[in-house]
């Protein structure tokens, strides 16, 4: 290197989609690329069910989830929507571009009617320039999926698939409601049709090893999604994993202990999957465990400076020959 050389950023930072110090492909900086600004989401609930919650899958949900279910119109949704966004724009005021992101419990677990209704109230407001839709596997008709399709063509359509792990057993203690081959299939139908789907992951579920949690993503590195989320198990008061937590059921994880466990599963991640999320900070009047997730900035760094020390980066460990296990022959969720 010449004597007059000025360190750059690729100097010290050896991952390709990245103009900061981050060794993984944000969902900030794919942003900021394509729409060449700050775009944010706007967090909604649209008022859907969810089949784990009325009986069509299973009663009384995933047992760390804490969403209630309250029936809302369209128009109450985009009085919701500009309350948020407004409130949102006071920490972003640069902001002009938005994607509406329904949120909370199934959303497309609906008559298509009622689905096209809400989406399109939201996607006419402006400076709209994208959908996030959050679902499950099981809850995606032909119908919805050709018209998640049709939505696909004219806006920037994302749709979160709730995976959070590919052991069945796991699936089953925690009462997930459908099993790892109901989600390849679910995926499949998406992927077909060309429509980008986010894959979320919980990291920490009882019973499950760092080697186990490394099998799940290895699996979701097989089938090349365009991003992920990668979340930490929250303790939620009043789930009824809550209840597990303080009979002595099981530990969450320590925060280097996660650290380390998300540094591995991105360096096994494709390296141009966007990573939208490596953790979460759950409300503080709501959290039980663990309390150090509070610190959101503190855990992402920690990230980062492992990453660091090992000199590693999203993919490093990325062979592209990934394939996602075959369950085929396995029972359907009882």
């Amino acid at each position: 290197m010449p004597a007059n050389h000025r360190p750059t950023q690729r100097d010290v930072n050896p991952f390709p989609h990245s103009d900061s110090n981050k060794r993984y492909y944000t969902w900030d900086y794919y942003l900021r690329q394509k729409y060449g600004g700050k775009v944010f989401k706007v967090g909604l609930d649209a008022g859907f069910s969810c089949p784990n919650i009325d009986g069509t899958r299973g009663k009384g949900g995933c047992t760390y989830c804490a969403y209630a279910f309250r029936r809302q119109s369209p128009e109450a949704l985009l009085t919701q929507f500009r309350a948020v966004r407004q409130a949102l724009l006071r920490k972003w005021p640069e902001a002009e571009m938005v994607i509406p992101y329904f949120q909370a419990n199934t959303n497309t677990y609906a008559p298509l009617p009622e689905l096209k209704a809400k989406y399109e109230t939201v996607l006419a407001e402006p400076g709209v320039v994208g959908l996030s839709v959050a679902t499950r596997a099981d809850a995606l008709p032909e119908e919805v999926c050709d018209y998640l399709a049709e939505l696909n063509g004219r806006t920037d359509l994302t749709v979160e698939l709730g995976l959070q792990t590919i052991h069945d057993a796991t699936a089953r203690h925690i009462n997930r409601g459908h099993t790892t081959a109901e989600f390849y299939a679910g995926y499949e139908k998406l992927r077909k049709r060309g429509i980008p789907v986010c894959i979320h992951l919980i990291d920490g579920l009882p019973g499950e090893t760092r080697e186990m949690m490394l099998e799940t993503v290895r699996a979701v590195a097989g089938l090349r999604p365009f991003s992920v989320k990668i979340h930490l198990l929250h303790i939620l008061k009043g789930t009824p994993m809550a209840a597990e937590y303080l009979a002595g059921g099981f530990q969450t994880l320590e925060m280097e202990e996660y650290c380390g466990i998300v540094a591995d599963q991105l360096e096994l991640l494709p390296p141009e999957t966007v990573v939208q999320r490596v953790t979460g900070d759950g409300l503080k009047e709501e959290l039980i465990a663990p309390l150090w997730s509070l610190k959101k900035f503190t855990v992402m760094n920690g990230i980062d400076k492992e990453l660091y020390r090992r000199d590693s980066w999203q993919g490093k460990r990325w062979t592209g020959d990934g394939a996602c296990p075959s369950r085929a022959d396995e029972p359907a969720y009882i």
